[in-house]
């Protein structure tokens, strides 16, 4: 009988893994709910790397008291922000080997798909910006943090669509990790963020990378590694 090999899927975050970190992060979503609002507002969140949009917008809001109800129109002017910003040509940049390394697995036939506490929208600015392929990513194998208020929540519709294949979920930060462990999809980390490697071996990561240029062989090896992610309900 003919053996088709496992789909492998690999699950990248963007901020700090495929695109280096804003220099000052928090301030777009401050930017947005003072749009929404129509007047200045003191920021009172300071920014958290790891978190969705969607949990950073509702935590902007409640800081200040506002309705929940606001929210939607925060996002609007987000996404708003983020396009006017990408026409101005404030860009991201690339991650050294991240480009390289997208090119990599696509070339062994593994999907590069996307985990992001980004929405869809906003992942393909940043992407564009830095100098990724946006079709060089499977966006029918990506998920997003613009209707998730915990990142746990993009991780478990990973975890749904994705049983009995191989998957893995490459991040920067500890909360990534956390996410994963939650929904039993295994977290290779990249010390490309805020966080070194003597942080990330706080995780359960399946191999710790500095980037993805010294490391390259190293992430690559580890996910070949893998099994396939079990279906919810079987036996360990």
């Amino acid at each position: 009988m003919e053996h088709h090999p496992v789909p492998t899927t690999v699950l990248w975050d963007i901020d700090g893994t495929l695109v280096r970190n804003a220099t000052s992060p928090g301030n777009l979503y401050h930017l947005a709910l003072e749009r929404a609002t129509g007047r200045d507002l003191p920021l009172l969140v300071g920014h958290q790397h790891g978190r969705t949009d969607a949990g950073i917008i509702a935590e902007h809001v409640r800081a200040h008291d506002l309705g929940d109800d606001l929210i939607p129109t925060v996002t609007r002017h987000l996404r708003d922000l983020s396009e006017e910003r990408h026409r101005a040509g404030e860009h991201r940049t690339a991650a050294p080997g991240a480009v390289a390394l997208v090119t990599r697995f696509a070339e062994l036939g593994w999907r590069n798909g996307l985990l992001t506490g980004n929405s869809a929208y906003r992942a393909r600015v940043k992407l564009a910006g830095a100098g990724f392929d946006v079709d060089a990513f499977d966006w029918e194998h990506s998920y997003f943090g613009d209707e998730e208020v915990e990142r746990a929540g993009v991780t478990a519709l990973a975890a749904d669509a994705l049983a009995g294949t191989r998957a893995v979920i490459v991040g920067d930060t500890p909360r990534d990790g956390e996410a994963a462990d939650a929904v039993g999809i295994p977290f290779l980390a990249v010390a490309t963020g805020v966080y070194d490697v003597d942080a990330l071996r706080h995780t359960n990561a399946v191999a710790i990378a500095r980037d993805c240029v010294s490391d390259a062989a190293l992430i690559e090896d580890a996910i070949a590694a893998l099994p396939p992610l079990r279906h919810e309900g079987s036996a360990d």
